[in-house]
């Protein structure tokens, strides 16, 4: 598959070059030349896509039920962002997408103190929503 159009919608280019693309779920469906690859959806109940996916409890404002796993499952979906079309989904795509963007691009080499600024910069000005979100990025212990 094509990698995606750096100009997509929701499309965030990584400090390496990799695209990746955020977006909410209740924007409605994609068409069927721009589905991933793989998803990853960030929700408090289980969702599933026609295509390659993963689900990660994750309360809307709150933080994954169980942080190492989203964080390991975050490098997961950053290494397969080199060679797929990824994206990264939540119910409006602000709160805990820009949050898990925000790791994917502390993966990728953003200081963990400029993380969330990066990402509201590169996705959306009001990416990462909560104060516990912030702080989920700053201090997130990631495995390299």
């Amino acid at each position: 598959m094509e990698p995606w159009a750096a100009e997509l919608a929701g499309v965030v280019r990584l400090p390496s070059g990799r695209l990746v693309r955020g977006r909410g779920l209740r924007s409605g469906s994609v068409d069927d030349d721009d589905v991933p690859d793989f998803g990853l959806y960030l929700t408090s109940r289980p969702h599933q896509e026609s295509w390659q996916s993963q689900w990660v409890a994750w309360p809307d404002f709150g933080l994954p039920r169980v942080p190492s796993s989203a964080l390991s499952v975050l490098r997961q979906v950053h290494q397969r962002s080199s060679i797929e079309r990824v994206e990264i989904a939540c119910g409006g795509g602000a709160g805990r997408t820009g949050t898990a963007l925000a790791i994917l691009a502390r993966y990728d080499g953003v200081p963990a103190d400029e993380a969330v600024t990066w990402v509201r910069a590169a996705y959306r000005r009001h990416a990462v929503e909560t104060p516990w979100q912030r702080k989920f990025v700053r201090e997130a212990q990631l495995s390299l």
